[in-house]
């Protein structure tokens, strides 16, 4: 990897290598099973279409430790002449500390080699892990709200809730990137307005859409809360594609996630 200071994927412990047998194939789509918790007849990717992506050239690896596959991920090229890649899907067993990081870099290196200067991707833009990941560990930007993207996916991440997502774009050679990619995450400034906040019993709480930097607000567990209080899951789904879709739709822009929960979303261009 040529930017950077150690091979993130020897600190993680695992090796990253392409699958493209059949038995391996199988055993990505037995992975994300797994993870989505979704049974063997709703894969979230079907081995078949692992296999015809594979055979197409796309991007469809995994990550071994001592010859057992922990993580993998897939993802496609863009329309021709836009040099872009979309990482359809990322799954790594719990526990396993590093290697979403050291494959979303890999798949950068990859997709430099092959020509592309972007990779997109969407997320649950209520899962705080993921929003820093995604915008502070890898310092990619979050350019659109897409309300129920998906649609319906009864599985056990998703729980039937609405499926709205943020579209990620990692412009590969931009200089937060490179500096995320040799450890140094992206890091904001939170701001004091409140565009939305969070009430002592955790539900959403209303604020005030002024100033420049505003900060946007999401749950500490998502995932737990569709479990525990639906009604409460989803009222900050309502509340966050409101809020943060609203000023997205705006023209405002995401400059990233601060770790203690909360978007930071810069108005400027619509004041």
């Amino acid at each position: 990897m040529t930017d950077l200071m150690r091979d993130p994927a020897v600190a993680a412990g695992v090796t990253i290598r392409s699958l493209e047998t059949l038995p391996e194939l199988d055993a990505a789509c037995a992975l994300f099973e797994r993870i989505w918790q979704t049974g063997e007849f709703s894969p979230p990717v079907p081995a078949d279409l692992l296999r015809a992506l594979s055979k197409a050239g796309s991007y469809v690896h995994g990550a071994f430790a001592d010859d057992v596959m922990v993580g993998a991920c897939v993802g496609f090229f863009g329309a021709p002449g836009r040099g872009s890649l979309h990482s359809h899907i990322t799954g790594v067993l719990p526990q396993r500390r590093g290697v979403g990081y050291a494959l979303k870099l890999h798949q950068r290196e990859w997709a430099l080699a092959h020509g592309a200067r972007e990779i997109s991707w969407t997320f649950d833009p209520l899962i705080r892990r993921n929003a820093y990941f995604n915008l502070g560990k890898l310092a990619a930007d979050a350019v659109e709200y897409l309300p129920n993207f998906y649609g319906r996916i009864d599985d056990a991440i998703n729980a039937a809730d609405d499926t709205d997502r943020l579209l990620a774009r990692w412009r590969l050679d931009d200089q937060e990137v490179v500096a995320a990619c040799n450890g140094r995450p992206r890091v904001v400034d939170a701001g004091p307005s409140i565009a939305l906040g969070i009430t002592a019993l955790g539900r959403p709480a209303g604020g005030r859409v002024d100033g420049r930097l505003v900060r946007v607000a999401v749950p500490p567990d998502i995932e737990a809360l569709r479990s525990t209080d639906p009604e409460a899951a989803a009222e900050w789904r309502a509340a966050v594609r409101d809020v943060l879709g609203g000023l997205l739709a705006d023209g405002a822009r995401i400059r990233g996630f601060d770790r203690s929960g909360w978007y930071v979303v810069d108005r400027e261009a619509v004041l």
